[in-house]
């Protein structure tokens, strides 16, 4: 039997690249997706260097024709792990970008709805697959600012909860997980359009907030508990952060 294979979508950096490397360590052969195709070429060949069995595959998770001739490449799929989605601006919704609001639900919602469905044949005929989608708390409270980034992670966890539902009795299990305050080199430098004052300001005073390695390490243990144990839903936050809203800051 071949090995297991894992798909992580976003794998170019941050929580994707760390998942990335915690399931090839796991001993899962590691497919690795993202648009950035220099990045996620160096991450297979650093894995590979490692002993890891790792390729790269650059990959448009809004391009539906792209998704289908990427599954179609495979030839299995035990573990699929959404992990690519994004946050832009922070304004309220008043004056909400549509552009925006439209990009954010591409990727986070329409992003991880084609590539579950195309993988979906074969991560049932895996027998016992794994459907993983990084949401966000995003997705379970709102916060002002966050409008059309909360309205998309509402989504992915809808989108979530209702394939769970549709797929019980079928051997494959979905789990969510959604990280609170994460700190990365781009979330935030992305949601601000490059500004790096803007996106450490979101950190600031924070004397541990999770790191992309804190997320990758939940997602494997969650993939790798028993056949039969289902985590539905597993919220992550560092312990400064209660809530969307109410995070502990020191003093400067």
């Amino acid at each position: 039997m071949s090995t297991r294979t894992a798909v992580v979508t976003g794998a170019s950096s941050g929580i994707g690249a760390a998942t990335a490397r915690k399931l090839a360590e796991a001993g899962y052969r590691v497919v690795l997706t993202a648009r950035r195709a220099e990045r996620v070429e160096a991450l297979a060949a650093e894995l590979t260097a490692a002993g890891r069995e790792a390729v790269a595959h650059p990959l448009d998770v809004t391009d539906r024709q792209a998704v289908d001739a990427f599954a179609a490449s495979l030839d299995r799929c035990d573990v699929l792990v959404n992990n690519a989605g994004g946050a832009f601006g922070l304004d309220p919704v008043a004056e909400g970008d549509p552009a925006d609001w439209r990009a954010m639900y591409e990727v986070n919602v329409l992003g991880v709805l084609h590539v579950t469905q195309a993988l979906l044949p074969a991560l049932k005929g895996s027998g016992d697959g794994t459907v993983v989608v990084l949401s966000s708390t995003a997705g379970l409270g709102t916060y002002e600012g966050g409008g059309g980034y909360v309205a998309a992670k509402h989504g992915a966890h809808a989108l979530t909860e209702t394939l769970r539902l549709e797929l019980c009795g079928a051997p494959v299990r979905v789990v969510e997980v959604a990280p609170g305050m994460v700190r990365t080199d781009e979330f935030s430098l992305t949601r601000f359009r490059g500004d790096q004052e803007r996106a450490d300001a979101v950190y600031a005073g924070v004397a541990d907030p999770l790191t992309a390695e804190d997320v990758a390490d939940t997602v494997a243990w969650a993939v790798t508990r028993p056949s039969h144990v289902n985590i539905d839903l597993l919220v992550v936050r560092p312990r400064a952060q209660a809530s969307n809203t109410k995070v502990h800051r020191e003093p400067r």
